[in-house]
């Protein structure tokens, strides 16, 4: 399959559309049917996952298998990877990355709190934000600074690990040692401070499978934090700037 693609002058294109559809609904069989037949290509490892209706009117939300999600016209002849915005009273709305926040939050919400290293708020709980992590991250380190005064201001920080350099990796050692040790916080809180620890190994960790999840939610540095809507927050941010992201400055 060969496609050439400029994605500033589709962008452009879709927001000139001015009539949207009901969107996420599932197209119907027939539909479906066509769209797999023009777009399934085992040769390129494109399978296609599902097919839902958009807020474009002729054009489908086409998820493949553990790859990109775009839009499709009805028989599947022509493709738009990239972001569709609305235009609504001036303002641009990414609506893909609105469905990306949920389905982030969906796949965040099946992960067990026990399996984070969290630092829990003072107080009540405002908000919590969930951040992949490595101990070897010069702003996962800064990041961690402010911890303490995000817990100050009611904000529970909770740790996922994510090793930035790959599964056969210093960081990655340090962080199942993170996980496996006894005080978590701590040893998490030391490595990241650069202090000599004696890191334990332990086969029932979640490292690899929170580095999945990660890499699966669109992961690509470390920090990467997703807030109780799903929204990713790629890089640092002070504790000042977070409060203003999150909508409680």
């Amino acid at each position: 399959m060969v496609f050439r693609f400029n994605q500033s002058v589709s962008a452009f294109l879709l927001l000139a559309l001015a009539v949207f559809a009901q969107a996420g609904t599932p197209a119907d069989k027939a539909t479906v049917a066509k769209v797999r037949a023009a777009l399934d290509s085992p040769a390129m490892g494109l399978k296609v996952a599902t097919v839902e209706t958009s807020e474009v009117p002729g054009m489908l939300e086409v998820q493949f298998e553990a790859g990109p999600m775009v839009y499709a016209t009805e028989d599947g002849s022509y493709f738009i990877l990239g972001d569709l915005f609305q235009v609504n009273n001036g303002q641009f709305v990414n609506l893909a990355e609105k469905r990306r926040d949920k389905e982030r939050l969906v796949k965040m919400e099946a992960v067990d709190t026990k399996d984070m290293i969290v630092f829990p708020a003072q107080g009540d709980t405002l908000a919590h934000i969930s951040v992949f992590t490595d101990v070897t991250c010069f702003y996962c380190q800064k990041l961690h600074k402010e911890v303490p005064e995000l817990n100050k201001r009611g904000i529970e920080v909770r740790y996922l690990a994510y090793p930035r350099s790959g599964m056969d990796s210093p960081g990655y050692r340090q962080l199942v040692g993170a996980w496996c040790a006894k005080n978590p916080q701590e040893t998490l809180t030391s490595l990241k401070n650069k202090e000599s620890v004696a890191v334990n190994q332990c086969d029932d960790n979640p490292v690899a499978q929170q580095y999945q999840l990660g890499q699966e939610l669109g992961v690509r540095g470390t920090p990467a934090m997703i807030t109780e809507t799903g929204q990713m927050i790629p890089g640092y941010q002070s504790a000042d700037q977070l409060m203003v992201t999150l909508g409680l400055n």
